[in-house]
């Protein structure tokens, strides 16, 4: 049983590394030169914790068979209760995009809720693969802004952005296994 668990973890991980290569190839997309700022390069790893804790916890609540719309709408009522007041403590992009009259054409109910739909969505994801296999859908975003792109936008594919793309599918396959 613990060989059949490490040979999962080690495909796992196989996949990851394939995935994560290719990610870094089409975000990269020929352009090596790297510009390393500290608090730049830390805060996307904050967030992917983060991430990964709320989606564990979600998976946990969602195995007590509560509503995940009721739950989504709560812990999106306290993130909101909480994140408001540091919006405006702390001087930040954001709350002066808010403070400008007329930032957005569009009213803020209908963005809430497109958000609140996307959570929802999520946390049903979670609750029925399990955190890790959702987490891993994550990486399809790069492979569909780089078909979007050319499909949309009519951009050329480089020959960098396919190979990612490979590996970024490849990773995925493999980590599903």
């Amino acid at each position: 049983m613990a060989a059949g668990r490490r040979a999962a973890a080690e495909t796992l991980f196989v996949g990851f590394a394939a995935a994560l290569t290719g990610i870094i190839l089409i975000g990269l997309n020929g352009n090596f030169v790297l510009k390393l700022n500290p608090v730049g390069t830390s805060s996307p790893r904050w967030r992917r914790v983060v991430w990964a804790c709320y989606s564990i916890l979600m998976k946990k609540i969602g195995a007590f068979r509560m509503n995940m719309v009721f739950c989504t709408r709560k812990v999106f009522f306290y993130g909101l209760l909480f994140m408001l007041p540091a919006l405006f403590i702390f001087d930040c992009a954001s709350a002066r995009t808010l403070r400008v009259p007329g930032q957005y054409a569009e009213p803020p109910l209908p963005r809430i809720r497109r958000v609140r739909l996307c959570f929802v969505t999520w946390n049903w994801a979670v609750r029925i693969l399990g955190a890790v296999k959702t987490t891993v859908y994550i990486y399809l975003v790069p492979v569909v802004t780089v078909v979007s792109s050319v499909i949309i936008l009519h951009e050329t594919i480089t020959p960098l952005a396919i190979v990612g793309t490979a590996l970024t599918l490849t990773g995925l396959i493999v980590s599903q296994r």
